[in-house]
This record gives C-alpha cells, structure tokens and sequence, in this order.
C-alpha cells in the first residue's frame, strides 16, 4: 500500500513539476527613471549637505535612502553645454554648435531619451529641457532636430496668476505646474510600460523676486555667505531668494515621490536628483570654479542600490547616459560615440568613500555663455577637478571672463555705454557691461561700491582679468581664493593635473587641442539676442 500511494506522490510531482514549467514566466519589470534638475543650484544649498538656511525634504530623502555623490562636476558652468553632456554622454566640446550656449542642435546628436523611447519606455519631460538651443523651425532646418532633446514636453498644466489656487511662492518663478503635468503623464501611460521622465525646472534661474525670502521664516542672520562675495545685507537677501525657488524646485519634487509611493511606483523608480550648474551668482555660474560647476547630485533605487552612502569619487555628467542606458538595457547604437562611463557598479556596490579608484578625475569647460564680449567670443575654459583639486585652464587669458567692462550703444556705431555699466547717477545697469554675470543685486552692488575699502577686493575676484591656469585645493579653500599654481609644495600635483587634462582633451578631439581650426567655437552662430562691444586694445 505505502509503495502504490508513494508511486502516486511520485506521478502527482512530476505532473505538478511538467505544468509549471510549461506557465509563461513573469517577466522582469524593467526600472522607471525619474531625473529631475533644477537650474543653477550649487552643491552647498541642500539641507541634506547641512545647509541651514534652507529646507530641501525632497533631495535629502533621495540622498539619505540613497546615493549621496560629493563630487560632481557639471560638464559646464552654462546650462545649455552642460545639459548637452547629460543627453550626449561626451563633453560639450565634442558636439560642434549642439554643445554650445544658445546655437542649434543638429541631428546627428541623437540624445539617449530617444533610444529609451524606441525600447519601449513612455517618455517625457515638463518644464525646461535642453536648452536653449535653436531646433527647426521648417524643412529648411532639414540637419537640425525637430524637438528639444530632453523629450516631449508636458507642460500645458500652469498655474493661473492671482487666483486662489496659484500657491506660487515668488514672481519669478514659472507658472508651470510641474507635479500636476508629470502626475498627468503618468496617468495617460500604459500600466505595463516603464516610463523616463525629465523634471526640469526653471528654478532657481534668475530673476528672483527681490525680498520674497521675507514671507518666510528665512532670516538673514541665518546666511553663509560663499567666501567670494562680501558679507553685506543685500548679498544675504540676494541668496536667501534664491533659497526660496529652489524649495519650490524640492516642493514638486517630493509630490512626485509621494505620488508614486501612492500608486506603488516608487519602489521601481529610479530617481536621480541634480542641477545643470552652480547659482547665478557672480564668480559662480559661467565660471570654472567651485560654485560654477560643482553640483548637487543623489541617486535612489533601494530595490538594487543599496543606499545610505556617501561616496566621493569625481563624477562627471558624461557618465549620466551611459548608465542610464545600462539600467534599462539599451544599446546605444545610433548615438554619437560615449565619451563617459557606466556607474552601474558604483551604484550597486556597498562600498563608500572612493569605491571606483580608478576614477580619479571629472572634467568640465566653457565656451561661449552670453553674448558678452567682442564680435561674440567666448571665455573658453577647460577644468580638471580630482577628490581634493580643481584645475582650471583660462584658454584667452586676454579676454574678459565676467563680460567686456563696456558695450556698445544698440543702434550706434561706436558710441558707448560708460564703463562699467554705472550710469550719471552712480547707478549700475547690468545689461551696460559684465553680461556673463545675469543681472542681480549683487552684481549691483559689487560695481556700485567697487572703490569702497571692503568690497574692492570681491569686485577684482568677479571681473578682473585670470591668469592662464588656476589651481586649488577645493577641501580647504571651497571658494577658490588661493592660486596654488607655481608653488613648489604643489609642483607634483599640477604637473600631473596638466598632464590628465591635456591627454583627456586630445583623447576627446577638442578642437581647441587638436585643430583643425581651433578658434571654431567662437564661429558658431548664436540665436539669442546680441550686443556689440568695442574691439579690444591691441587687435
């Protein structure tokens, strides 16, 4: 009896085993990727980095159950070259005028959104994308990309001006309804379908509305003012504006995360968190320096990373696509050819610290950020940043890096605003003069008080001619004040920089390096508006 009913056991496991095997195997859910950034944030400003004057809930969660990176490098202090290098995986000057502030984007640089979307996610973007570039504008703009290479966008949500329900915090920041057009997005997809979204905000760009950091709890007394401007009531004011928009930036971020908890997405989101360059404030954005390029940057996927680390390898933006691609199982066949590298095993590891030693360098540059000087040159710049050092290479040091001190009258030929911009009244007008730095009270009151005793020496940081390279020790002098450059204690480590630097932009076929025509940046064509500046002493 016991071997017939052990014999039935036997035929029942089998039959149990063969049905099993012939159901269809679930297949594995491919990751969601949310990657947000928000414009013109500097590394320092997270609460999570221990800033005390602002509140950022959204960033600090995705950094603490995260990947909290230290060293990130934007791949410009401009934001169009560096988002550029987001999309692309190369450095912006691999990608001809589709690199550069403000000229078009060809067809050729075909952005890794794209190949995310012919692998079957449901992409898209709210708010600002990759830009500002020119796209076609007809069939006559037939070598040109028809749409912005951050995605499709889905904007159309704003909030209404004055009515009850415009919860807006200040009037510089933009009408659009960031979480309620991603929330939408979500929505209209496809339950089966993983899905990238680009959150771009356009906060905290300039212009901030003056004082609107006094409908909060924000004090002044409460400001770390960077050790590049002086320490005056008005810089503080000025900062603590800009405070009030990158919450707005965290505010629609945490929505989004609460939304997707609530749906059960979150588990399965990848979510990234960064900005495109540092604030826009002067010797900050549109410089090499450590609040110009150095930039927020956190990475959350519990489910695969593990998280609560902090790690302090270089991390370049030109290794964002690469990894993104590698995550979700995409070839990158079609695209330009990737200067960056995966983090993928950075991200899974458990290690903290330095975990990929062989990473010892991030690298960043410049061209051309507003029209500001001379028959539209640029202030090329090309950075090399390791752990501890910032390197940078002031390719023209001929040339003015804030901006010419004075412009030309539009609609004259040679008649010309007063130098430095500062009017019969003693009063500064920021479009006169320095245009690399966006119109600010502390721009104004820089040049407004460039002969008093304690703001002369703030005023020559931010305008005066560079010499040709710079170096610092970015752990003990964060606000990049003491040159290190030709001091024999530091020989060993700028040769080598020097040597890293110049190997990777001939690695990388810079034009500047390698020619054919090294001066070619300069001639791309710029669709913003233009000023005319006089032609400098000695050309």
């Amino acid at each position: 009896m016991n071997l017939i009913f052990s014999k039935f056991l036997l035929i029942v496991c089998f039959i149990f085993i063969l049905f099993s095997c012939e159901q269809k195997q679930e297949p594995t859910k491919r990751p969601n990727i949310l990657f947000a950034i928000s414009d013109d944030q500097s590394f320092a400003h997270t609460s999570f980095a221990g800033c005390k004057f602002i509140n950022t809930p959204a960033f600090d969660r995705v950094a603490a159950e995260g990947i909290y990176f230290t060293n990130c490098i934007a791949g410009s202090p401009g934001c169009a070259p560096s988002r550029s290098t987001i999309v692309t995986g190369r450095y912006h000057w691999q990608n001809e005028q589709s690199g550069q502030h403000a000229s078009s984007w060809l067809n050729e640089y075909v952005p890794f959104i794209d190949l995310l979307d012919a692998n079957g996610y449901a992409t898209g973007r709210t708010g600002k994308g990759v830009s500002p570039f020119r796209y076609a504008r007809s069939e006559a703009d037939s070598l040109w990309r028809k749409t912005d290479a951050g995605g499709i966008e889905y904007s159309s949500i704003r909030y209404d001006a004055g009515s009850e329900s415009d919860e807006r915090t200040a009037n510089g920041i933009r009408n659009t309804n960031y979480f309620e057009n991603f929330k939408s997005f979500i929505e209209n997809q496809k339950a089966d379908k993983p899905f990238f979204f680009w959150y771009g905000a356009s906060e905290p760009h300039r212009a901030f509305e003056k004082d609107s950091w006094k409908r909060t709890n924000k004090k002044l007394a409460d400001v770390n003012v960077p050790g590049f401007l002086p320490d005056d009531e008005i810089v503080r004011g000025d900062i603590l504006d800009y405070t009030v928009e990158i919450e707005w930036f965290d505010l629609h971020l945490q929505r989004m995360l609460n939304y997707l908890d609530e749906i059960g997405e979150l588990e399965n989101t990848i979510v990234m968190v960064t900005s495109d360059n540092g604030m826009a404030f002067p010797r900050a954005k549109a410089n090499g320096y450590e609040y110009g390029v150095h930039v927020p940057f956190a990475v959350r996927f519990p489910k695969e990373f593990p998280g609560g680390r902090v790690v302090n390898d270089p991390t370049t933006f030109a290794d964002i696509a690469p990894t993104i691609l590698e995550l979700t199982g995409t070839s990158a066949e079609g695209m330009m050819p990737i200067t960056g590298q995966s983090m993928l095993n950075t991200l899974k590891s458990k290690k903290q610290g330095i975990v990929n030693g062989k990473k010892k360098y991030a690298f960043s540059g410049r061209e051309r950020h507003s029209s500001s000087r001379y028959n539209n040159w640029g202030y090329p710049v090309r950075a090399i940043r390791s752990e501890e050092f910032l390197l940078i290479w002031n390719m023209k040091p001929d040339r003015w890096p804030a901006g010419a001190p004075q412009r030309i009258v539009k609609g004259t030929e040679n008649k010309l605003w007063p130098m430095y911009g500062i009017d019969e009244d003693g009063k500064h007008i920021s479009e006169w003069a320095y245009t690399d730095i966006d119109g600010c009270p502390t721009k104004t009151f820089l040049i407004e008080n460039k002969d008093d005793e304690k703001v002369k020496p703030f005023f020559h940081l931010a305008h005066d001619k560079r010499p040709e390279f710079e170096m610092f020790n970015v752990k003990e002098d964060p606000f990049c004040l003491n040159n290190l450059i030709g001091k024999v204690a530091f020989a060993q480590i700028e040769t080598e920089m020097k040597t890293a630097l110049t190997d990777e932009l001939k690695k990388s076929e810079d034009p500047r390096i390698v020619g054919p025509d090294k001066e070619i940046f300069d001639s791309y064509i710029r669709y913003s508006p233009m000023r005319e500046f006089p032609v400098p002493e000695g050309l």
